[in-house]
């Protein structure tokens, strides 16, 4: 893979602020194992760097990310290995950010591109996108706390439209059932999003990081939560249904 996939960036003019841009845009920006290293590593470098202080994630025009990569979920579905897939970490280290994290969202957000907002302290979507979790027709579970979130968030019924039935949820849907936080014009996504991370990063540091961790609790919860998810996500990966699945949405 080449790096450029997942641009990492400082622009000078947002003080502060680690931008982790997906830049795959002849494949939708679907997310492979090294792509979900490159993140992981990043989130665990901003966690030790005190000179940034909001971590942003963008996608490109008309797409923030179409999910996982079939081609990358296939591969290790057919290898056996026992090893935890890479977007295990990468979830994980969402959880475990300790600065504000903020995502601007136009157009596709599948998957774990929706998933990726729930951690997101807030998200700014153009009223163009879409969001959807295909995890059950492609015979995967949820993922990254969802099951645990979602419905907190929307409550049940929202909750299995999204995660069960795969539903997809319109700008305004997310909007009204509070994934996310603003709508705007898609020309507008990135310089708002920058805007909220640059003046998140202006605060006082330690009174942001107090109050950011009574807002959103105890992580310990959406931790096992996440791990009993991935247990069944690893298991259902390598099943025969989930190979069919695969293998049909590749012949599409």
């Amino acid at each position: 893979m080449s790096d450029s996939h997942i641009l990492i960036e400082r622009p000078e003019e947002h003080r502060g602020v680690l931008v982790l841009r997906f830049n795959r845009p002849e494949k939708k920006n679907a997310i492979t194992s090294d792509m979900y290293h490159r993140m992981t590593a990043a989130l665990g470098e901003a966690n030790r760097d005190d000179t940034i202080r909001a971590v942003v994630f963008l996608g490109t025009e008309g797409c923030f990310t179409a999910g996982n990569d079939m081609v990358d979920f296939l591969a290790y579905a057919m290898s056996g290995s026992d090893e935890v897939p890479a977007a295990a970490g990468f979830i994980k280290a969402l959880a475990l950010a300790e600065k504000p994290l903020v995502s601007g969202v136009d157009g596709l957000a599948i998957g774990i591109g929706t998933t990726l907002n729930l951690h997101c302290d807030l998200t700014v979507a153009s009223s163009r996108s879409t969001f959807r979790t295909p995890f059950v027709d492609l015979a995967l579970v949820p993922e990254a706390a969802s099951s645990l979130l979602v419905p907190r968030i929307m409550g049940h019924q929202r909750a299995f439209a999204m995660l069960v039935a795969g539903e997809g949820f319109s700008a305004e849907a997310a909007l009204q059932a509070g994934l996310i936080w603003k709508v705007v014009a898609p020309e507008a996504v990135e310089a708002e999003t920058l805007a909220l991370a640059a003046g998140l990063a202006a605060k006082p540091p330690q009174a942001l990081k107090i109050a950011r961790n009574l807002v959103r609790g105890p992580r310990n919860e959406v931790l096992v939560r996440m791990n009993e998810e991935i247990t069944h996500f690893s298991l259902q990966l390598k099943s025969a249904e989930a190979r069919t699945a695969f293998e049909a949405f590749m012949r599409r």
